[in-house]
């Protein structure tokens, strides 16, 4: 018997509240195969499909499911079980159920397959026990035969984020580089993150990543670097240098202070001449 799904308070975000805005080449372009009506079309939708569920802009050939793409150009499956297909893939499993722990996968896919971030913490806690009852594969069929999904893109359209404001896809948000990653990495590999492996002869070598950098990387940072400057201390080594010099005091009473320069004698070139000459 399985656990049913936790209530929740469902928040405001945009794609509740009703829009006024006119389409423009900002809106998400929809994909629908009822439109389709060629080969070229369907490519479109294979790729939208492909850029949604996977965030990825350079499909890789080893990333792609030829036995889904053979069944939608044969009109065998809608969309929808594209869609389903993808999320259930070993390449989703591995690039994305893998790589985070139940909360953040619960966003992210929320993300991908019904076009919104979840609500709050507590419809992440609600959907992460649909994770750990049903497994990764449950949870993908829970989320696309929900109401949510079927009201907004039915079985032949392609999911995309519902009214974006001002801000890149988020959709396209890299599932590794996380906390719960790192960590994982770390346990996983048994050395530190900052550790490099050296693979030379023998067995592999543990050095820290500062060994790994060229010297002369080093020499060059080390130039670029400027010394920082303390003004406290500065100003401290000020204060207490001034106030050990000696200042002579020329306050006092009967002091005369004889002047340094003495005056020089000139001989004059012709004699004194009286005020009163005789005639």
């Amino acid at each position: 018997m399985s656990i049913p799904l936790l209530e929740i308070t469902p928040t405001t975000q945009n794609q509740r509240v009703p829009g006024y805005e006119v389409p423009d080449e900002d809106d998400s372009p929809i994909y629908r195969l009822a439109n389709a009506i060629s080969d070229a079309d369907i490519d479109a939708i294979i790729w939208a499909g492909y850029r949604q569920i996977f965030s990825e802009h350079l499909i890789l050939e080893s990333h792609r499911q030829p036995s889904l793409e053979s069944l939608l150009r044969n009109r065998l499956i809608s969309v929808k079980e594209l869609i389903r297909g993808l999320g259930k893939s070993e390449v989703y499993r591995e690039l994305v159920a893998d790589t985070n722990s139940n909360y953040r996968l619960v966003d992210i896919c929320f993300k991908r397959f019904l076009g919104r971030a979840t609500y709050n913490k507590d419809e992440q806690i609600a959907w992460s026990i649909v994770i750990a009852t049903k497994g990764l594969h449950g949870f993908i069929d829970a989320i696309v035969d929900s109401e949510e999904y079927v009201q907004n893109f039915g079985d032949d359209i392609v999911p995309y984020q519902r009214r974006r404001f001002n801000e890149r896809p988020f959709n396209l948000v890299n599932p590794r580089y996380s906390d719960y990653w790192r960590t994982q990495e770390i346990v996983r590999s048994g050395s530190s993150y900052y550790e490099v492996k050296f693979y030379g002869q023998g067995t592999p070598e543990k050095r820290s990543v500062r060994s790994a950098i060229p010297s002369i990387f080093l020499e060059m940072a080390q130039g670029i670097i400027r010394p920082q400057i303390d003004f406290q201390r500065d100003r401290d080594r000020a204060i207490n240098t001034t106030s050990k010099v000696q200042l002579s005091d020329l306050t006092r009473q009967g002091t005369t202070v004889k002047p340094s320069v003495s005056r020089t004698e000139v001989s004059l070139p012709y004699s004194y001449i009286p005020a009163d000459p005789k005639v």
